[in-house]
């Protein structure tokens, strides 16, 4: 198959993760099937009617210096620690002119769903409680969306442009599809891309829950997130974030990059149909996939593997399904496929980044990590689910999907082919 565009690869992963700190030890537990969903313990909870989170494993507080992290929404601090990784994981060192590269030729997109939510409500208790003189002055640069991405591009040098996709949960995805296409266009040679989020906080768990969103298992934590199980009732609100250094493949070669995948192609669609149900017949999400494999110049026969959206939700599993089984057809049920957020819960604006690096991971390693807490498949969810362990992926020429799908009807899936 001819390839009629410019090829974009991954060259650097970095991620923390309600599972792990870092990318090594988030794609260990993920394979483990370990589950970092666990009951919150801060003192807000208890009026709350869901009590359970996926918090990220390692405070980034804790990995930052204390000044640094204080001048950060915690959203941005993941960003930040997710930047470092991927930046030395693909070989750079220092600030783009100090690592051999042309600032204007490197760029960032950085995605969030929601933004400095906890900055802006912990502000606005100081205002009532103590007066505006008790406002922080870094309020607004610590809470605007695009705070990540500005703090990503300042720490990197990143002078090609700095963007912030927002389109709830789809919007890591998105920012990957944003930096393929920077890329693709000669906008940029060097690409950071991904998404954070950091929500966990009574108001955006009260609202979730009362939309009927969150699951309300009382239960063990740990198996409380079931995506394609007959027993699930909405998924669990989880943090962290996942970004990656994308290049052109001529830029990469031509400085002896290792190289984990190549991002192929995307597809984007609208559902235009409700601001939370997903579409029942999957029209939107067929669009996007049809998309995707046009762009990457591939047929659904290429595609050995799909990272699904599933959140765990009645309806939104379904429409997946039925979107899967109206592209594949009869193969679908020989198509692996896997539901992260069965044990890093529903990350919002990072989940499409981080799951985006876990697909990377299983064309990499040619391994797909289980979904845990499938104990009776939903007779309505035709897929071929791996479960309980790992599962081989076969050799040679393959392509992954990625879906990720967000409120307003966001419908984003990647496509990526082994390098």
């Amino acid at each position: 198959m001819s390839r009629s565009q410019a090829r974009v690869v991954v060259t650097g992963l970095g991620a923390t993760t309600p599972v792990g700190g870092d990318v090594a030890s988030s794609w260990d537990s993920l394979l483990a099937g370990r589950s970092g969903v666990r009951k919150l313990t801060q003192e807000w909870v208890a009026e709350l009617p869901v009590q359970i989170g996926a918090p990220a494993a390692v405070d980034p507080s804790e990995v930052l210096p204390r000044v640094e992290a204080r001048r950060l929404d915690r959203a941005a601090q993941f960003a930040i620690i997710c930047a470092r990784e991927a930046w030395a994981d693909a070989g750079f060192s220092g600030r783009s002119s100090e690592a051999g590269l042309d600032p204007e030729r490197v760029g960032v997109v950085c995605a969030s769903g929601i933004g400095g939510l906890t900055t802006l409500l912990s502000n606005y208790d100081q205002l009532r409680d103590s007066g505006p003189r008790r406002v922080s002055p870094l309020a607004i640069p610590m809470l605007m969306p695009n705070s990540p991405a500005a703090n990503v591009s300042i720490e990197l040098q990143a002078q090609a442009g700095a963007h912030t996709p927002v389109s709830a949960c789809s919007s890591g995805a998105e920012a990957i599809a944003y930096a393929l296409d920077m890329i693709r266009s000669g906008r940029a040679d060097v690409v950071v891309a991904g998404g954070a989020e950091a929500v966990i906080h009574p108001l955006p768990i009260a609202a979730f829950a009362n939309m009927m969103a969150l699951s309300k298992r009382d239960d063990d934590p740990t198996v409380v997130s079931r995506p394609f199980d007959k027993q699930r009732d909405g998924f669990v609100l989880g943090e962290g974030g996942a970004l990656m250094v994308l290049e052109s493949a001529e830029h990469a070669e031509a400085r002896g990059a290792r190289i984990y995948a190549e991002v192929a192609g995307a597809g984007m669609s609208a559902d235009a149909h409700h601001i939370a149900q997903p579409e029942p017949t999957g029209a939107g999400v067929i669009s996007a996939i049809r998309k995707a494999l046009t762009d990457g110049e591939l047929s659904p026969d290429d595609v050995g593997h799909v990272n699904c959206h599933a959140t765990s939700t009645p309806v939104g599993d379904i429409a997946e399904s039925v979107a899967l089984n109206a592209v594949f057809g009869d193969r679908v049920t020989s198509i692996p496929v896997t539901a992260p957020k069965s044990m890093i819960g529903h990350l919002l604006g990072g989940a499409g980044a981080v799951e985006s690096l876990a697909t990377v991971l299983s064309l990499h390693h040619g391994l797909v990590p289980p979904t845990a807490n499938v104990d009776d498949v939903d007779d309505d969810i035709n897929l071929d689910i791996v479960r309980t362990t790992p599962r081989k992926l076969d050799d040679g020429p393959l392509a992954a999907l990625n879906d990720s799908f967000g409120f307003g009807g966001h419908n984003v899936v990647l496509a990526f082919r082994r390098a």
